[in-house]
């Protein structure tokens, strides 16, 4: 009988090592084919050295090793009927059981056995070393090779068996070899070809390991090698078709079908007509796109990832964007797109922390995430606790098999939408590619071989901004196209993006001395990955576009005294705000129209919403709160409310006033007449200001659509800004942790030399922009008090840097050990993204009247599954009704509101925290409730 490499107790079927290493093998093939992209399959076989059909067959028999690890005494010893299996003699020659992990069992072995076959493994660069590495890192993490020390030939002899063990090894190892073809030796294999191999084995792997794929072959008789591997390449087809995974060519479409607009704008035009020159040599490279808020930056990355996918060899689109609001948004632009072009069956992915209320997250991708015939316990990674992934199956586990850990498990239960061809995700997402943590390789291979566009590109703090430049710097080497979009770059941030980029893909620094990289406000810059020569967009078109889309808006500034630290809805506050935003958009309430009020905090936007239903009690209908803290369908429902009423196609209503936080500030594409917002960063209130009178151009000639009154009025952003008794700008203490102070205060000041004065957008967005978020900027420099505000932000952009530094895997040229890449042992779960977000969830429920049954709804038709595992649906049902909590907001968990015993191993449930009735539950130093109207309520003691 052969050695095992899986089973499953439950059925006590046994599956020979061999036939699960052939058949990764057939599905690398079929994922060559079917999966990658010409680009990906193009810098693979640059980074080997060889040709194309020699790089598919290296690459599959590089995949095919990663668990040569398993023939050796202690693994197939682990399950007694699977060792009884073996023959006496491998039994005998055992010898003393020694315990290395499969995964690094695999790499120590193969140093020696590719050494035989003539693979150079004298230092960490060597192709050998890096091969044994690919194999080693199959389970997430990539491992240092010990050459004198584990890995040498007379420990690895005495910890993984005798003589016969080792010709075992040294046959399967032949046979691999010659089955797919793989006889050359390369000369090289380069970090960025290494981390997609190894990517790719990853996927290879997750789909051979469905039950589905072995479990029947292993009750079929006795066959050889060159039969079963045959039988695996037809199943491999079957395979990877199944698992989505498959490209599909996207036909050229005339501008008005693929985005149902009857031209395009000068910008675009101009973007359609030369980057197909610029960027035809078949070179990735960076484009920046700059322009005012809906104008369509959008459709214009739409057809710049057709052109640049056409040119580079790659395949589809990663949209990443900085909130999950405008991850849906662009969900549903992209979803359009895709059909307009007759995609049927390509599955849009939709990837962020809430993306389990979307229809991108289907139940098959819930139960994706509830296990798999894996081997992790048994890994140098196990302490991460492996969980499910691209073709996982909920089902019985078998000796060995890790549980899933929450945090791990939900990030791993997207791979399938960060793989899929088209794919929306928040910037997170693609920032953990940088970070050393599991699994960093497969999502370096989903964001290499298409385009990968970065919305709001400004919109990030400065430990995210740093994460974002290591990440262009992989993109650059990977050879993937890259797309920044802003309506709020600073000059010096946009050329610090665009030189990151390129330093990755190869140009030195002192060649791109020379050049700058910041395209005119409005309009866009291309820079060559090969050469890094930047190419702009022709100022007559630019000039033609400002002047079709020039709109006047008005700020104001409101000096309000300081209302102290927030206060609940329940409590008496200080009226002062309140009634200013009362006083401001009382002629909506009356005469009619659509405003908005903007609040620093969530609870000033409750108190304000309270405030303003009970100021106007005909009226309370139309005010709509929207804000982060709702429960998640019930601020689905509202935002989808406010996006229909507000919307381009409407109908627009006679009346409606949004109170909200900054969730309104990107994301959602509305039509507002007039807003008043709390004092924020310049870039943030421009970004706001985009939302007025937004289709003021498009509605051109389609009636009016406006309340009477406003016709002919300027659009109005009032900004509220905070003083103390001396009538200085003061900031509030609850809202020091949302803003930089320095950014407020300078806009403070910059608002109030302006005065009241009538704002051209987009002319004079990009010279505000610099006079407070640029670099260099006089304009802070103007006070003494500014001067020390700036050198206290910059001390904490600083620590910001600090901590996203240390955390950082180094860029692919300074790598020479795959190993440099988890150097740290971070799981997702510690892994920061974003300076103070690492929240909880919370799920509102309800006691049965009579009995002490929780239920997800009031009326107690649906009752908590608390016995046994969830099905999909019931989790779906569960997740849609959470919110998120800072963590720090809940230091502990009481036991009164821990997740059910049965949900504690699951992965997208363990960490939910319950809040049952509608009173009040203590967490540390507040108490917290759900108000079926206001959301999270919070006191603090």
């Amino acid at each position: 009988m052969q050695p095992w490499g899986k089973s499953d107790s439950a059925d006590g079927v046994f599956y020979g090592l061999l036939f699960h290493l052939l058949d990764t093998a057939a599905i690398a093939l079929e994922l060559w084919e079917r999966f990658l992209t010409r680009g990906q399959r193009e810098l693979i076989a640059d980074g080997l050295g060889v040709d194309g059909p020699a790089a598919q067959s290296l690459t599959a028999f590089f995949v095919s090793l990663h668990d040569i690890g398993k023939l050796t005494p202690w693994w197939q010893h682990s399950v007694p009927a699977g060792w009884m299996r073996l023959g006496e003699e491998l039994r005998e020659e055992a010898g003393r059981l020694v315990h290395v992990p499969h995964d690094r069992a695999s790499m120590h072995l193969l140093v020696g056995l590719l050494e035989e076959l003539g693979y150079d493994v004298s230092g960490n660069d060597a192709p050998g070393v890096r091969v044994a590495q690919i194999a080693g890192g199959h389970h997430g993490r990539f491992l240092q090779v010990d050459l004198s020390g584990s890995a040498a030939g007379a420990r690895v002899r005495a910890a993984l068996g005798g003589p016969l063990w080792q010709g075992l090894r040294r046959r399967y190892v032949a046979q691999l070899r010659h089955l797919t073809g793989a006889g050359q030796v390369p000369g090289r294999v380069s970090v960025e070809a290494a981390v997609v191999i190894c990517g790719l084995g990853m996927v290879a792997d997750r789909l051979a390991s469905r039950r589905a794929v072995w479990l029947g072959r292993a009750h079929a008789p006795a066959y050889g090698a060159r039969e079963h591997f045959a039988w695996s390449r037809g199943k491999a087809r079957e395979v990877v078709a199944d698992s989505g995974l498959g490209r599909v060519a996207v036909r050229g479409l005339p501008f008005e079908v693929a985005h149902g607009l009857e031209e395009a704008n000068a910008l675009q035009a101009s973007v359609m007509a030369r980057l197909p020159s610029v960027a035809g040599q078949g070179r990735a490279g960076i484009l920046v796109v700059t322009d005012a808020t809906g104008t369509g930056k959008s459709v214009t990355a739409l057809e710049a990832m057709r052109v640049l996918n056409e040119a580079c060899g790659t395949s589809g689109v990663c949209w990443l964007t900085p909130t999950t609001a405008l991850a849906d948004a662009t969900f549903d632009t992209v979803r359009e797109w895709a059909r307009a072009h007759r995609l049927e069956g390509t599955e849009v992915g939709l990837v962020h922390s809430h993306s389990w209320h979307s229809a991108a997250f289907t139940d098959r991708r819930i139960a994706a995430v509830e296990g798999v015939v894996a081997d992790d316990a048994d890994t140098d990674g196990a302490r991460d606790e492996h969980p499910g992934g691209i073709g996982a199956e909920a089902g019985r586990g078998r000796q060995g098999q890790a549980p899933a850990d929450a945090a791990e498990g939900r990030l791993a239960g997207w791979e399938q939408g960060m793989l899929a061809q088209f794919t929306v995700a928040t910037v997170d997402q693609a920032l953990m590619a940088v970070q050393p943590v599991r699994h960093n390789a497969l999502r370096l291979l989903a964001l290499s071989g298409r385009t990968v566009v970065v919305d709001e590109a400004h919109a990030l703090e400065p430990l995210s901004e740093l994460q974002l430049r290591r990440l262009l710097a992989w993109l650059g080497g990977l050879g993937s196209p890259v797309v920044l979009l802003s309506a709020t770059m600073p000059a010096s941030r946009c050329d610090a993006l665009v030189r990151a980029y390129l330093a990755g893909a190869g140009p030195s620094r002192r060649a791109l001395e020379e050049f700058t990289y910041t395209p005119a406000y409005p309009g866009w810059l291309f820079a060559c990955s090969a050469t890094g020569v930047p190419h702009r967009m022709d100022e007559e078109p630019r000039r033609r576009h400002i002047r079709e889309h020039t709109r006047t808006v008005r700020l104001e500034v409101r000096r309000v005294p300081l209302w102290g630290r927030s206060r609940t809805p329940d409590q008496s506050s200080a009226h002062t705000h309140l009634d200013t935003v009362a006083s401001l958009l009382a002629p909506f309430a009356e005469r009619g129209g659509c405003a908005a009020v903007v609040r620093a905090s969530t609870a000033d936007a409750q108190a304000t919403y309270l405030r303003l239903k009970d100021a106007w009690p005909h009226a309370a209908g139309d005010v709509v709160l929207l804000h982060a803290r709702l429960p998640a369908d019930r601020r689905q429902e509202v935002t989808a409310r406010v996006r229909a009423a507000l919307g381009p196609a409407g109908p627009r209503p006679r009346r409606m006033i949004v109170v909200a936080t900054s969730v309104l500030e990107l994301g959602l594409n509305l039509d507002l007449d007039e807003m008043v917002a709390d004092l924020a960063p310049l870039a943030r209130l421009l970004q706001l200001a985009g939302r007025l009178r937004r289709f003021e151009l498009a509605w051109r000639g389609t009636g009016d659509r406006r309340a009477a009154w406003l016709r002919g009025l300027v659009a109005r952003l009032t900004v509220l800004v905070p003083t103390n008794a001396d009538g200085k700008t003061s900031i509030p203490p609850h809202w020091r942790p949302l803003e930089p102070a320095f950014l407020l205060h300078e806009t403070a000041a910059l608002l109030q030399d302006l005065g009241q004065e009538d704002i051209e957008i987009p002319g004079r967005v990009q010279e505000l922009l610099e006079a407070v978020h640029g670099a260099p900027s006089t304009f802070h420099r103007a006070t003494w008090d500014l001067e020390q505000r700036l050198a206290g932000y910059m001390a904490a952009v600083g620590a910001q840097e600090h901590l996203s530094a240390r955390q950082l895997v180094p860029s692919p040229a300074r790598v020479s050990s795959l190993a440099d890449l988890h150097r740290q042992h971070l799981t997702a779960a510690q892994a920061v993204t974003r300076p103070g977000v690492l929240p909880r969830r919370l799920l509102p429920c309800h006691h049965r009247p009579g009995s002490r049954t929780l239920t997800l709804d009031a009326a107690g038709e649906h009752p908590l599954p608390v016995t046994g595992r969830p099905t999909a649906a019931q989790v779906r049902a569960i997740l849609q009704r959470t919110l998120p909590a800072p963590r720090a907001w809940i230091p502990q968990v009481p036991v009164s509101n821990a997740a059910p015993p049965a949900w504690r191993d699951h992965p997208l449930l363990a960490d939910i925290v319950l809040l049952p009735g509608e009173g009040f539950h203590r967490f540390g130093d507040s108490r917290m409730r759900i108000d079926p109207e206001l959301g999270l309520v919070r006191e603090r003691d």
